[in-house]
């Protein structure tokens, strides 16, 4: 196990998350918009002597270069991380390993490695990705819906009459913006609720869900579930690759 500092990128649709971790303390984090990756490493503080670069990248090409350039600007090489087979105990169903988006990768291996039981690991953000694991290590499958915020654009972007504002949660909506926030939230909990019976169905009842992203705080209030909040998963399975190669 490596015990050099750790430099752990996330680099998602939206935003780039970085953390620097030495020991078992993140002593420096923050995220750029994705849009924004080319000023990436800007406020990145001085990196220890022998820190190890780490990513995952769903970004694209353009992303994962901004990425590079940035370690290089502080002299480090960054390694990117692969969706594979069998990682730290956790198993891929997925029929091509490889396909798998790295992110989600990441955090089933930081799921399990915080808690071996039968979870969902669900992440909220431009899309909600909602993933079933064993407590035996399997990762058993999973759903890409779109997150709330998406539903909501697309709502204003593809009607005529559904124009995009500001809405409140309501059980019995009473106006238009509230009907479309109350409504994205609930089918976002809905796809969770589904996969949540899907596994209890195949014998593995799920004991928590993991939750991250930017709509975590949207979701967790109307989950009629126990909900562990992480918003770093991502970067913890970095960590734990990068000091388990």
């Amino acid at each position: 196990m490596s015990a050099a500092p750790i430099l752990a990128l996330d680099a998602g649709n939206t935003r780039v998350k970085w953390g620097l971790r030495a020991g078992d303390e993140w002593v420096a984090r923050g995220a750029i918009e994705t849009a924004e990756a080319g000023k990436l490493g800007r406020d990145w503080p001085k990196l220890p002597p022998g820190t190890l670069a780490i990513g995952s990248n769903v970004g694209g090409p353009t992303v994962r270069s901004q990425l590079h350039e940035a370690c290089a600007r502080h002299e480090i090489a960054l390694s990117l991380v692969a969706s594979e087979r069998e990682r730290l105990g956790v198993r891929s169903g997925y029929r091509d390993a490889a396909q798998l988006g790295t992110d989600r990768w990441m955090a089933l291996v930081a799921a399990h490695h915080d808690a071996p039981v039968n979870q969902l690991v669900v992440n909220a953000g431009t899309a909600l990705t909602v993933d079933a694991l064993r407590a035996d290590g399997l990762f058993a499958g999973g759903l890409i819906v779109p997150g709330p915020a998406l539903m909501r654009r697309s709502l204003g972007g593809g009607t005529a009459q559904l124009r995009l504002l500001e809405g409140a949660f309501d059980p019995f909506p009473k106006s238009t913006p509230d009907a479309i926030t109350t409504g994205s939230v609930l089918a976002a909990v809905g796809a969770i609720e589904r996969m949540h019976a899907a596994l209890a169905s195949a014998g593995f009842a799920p004991e928590r869900i993991l939750l991250s992203g930017g709509a975590a705080p949207e979701l967790a209030p109307h989950l009629p579930m126990p909900v562990t909040l992480n918003d770093n998963l991502v970067l913890d399975g970095l960590v734990l690759v990068a000091r388990n190669p």
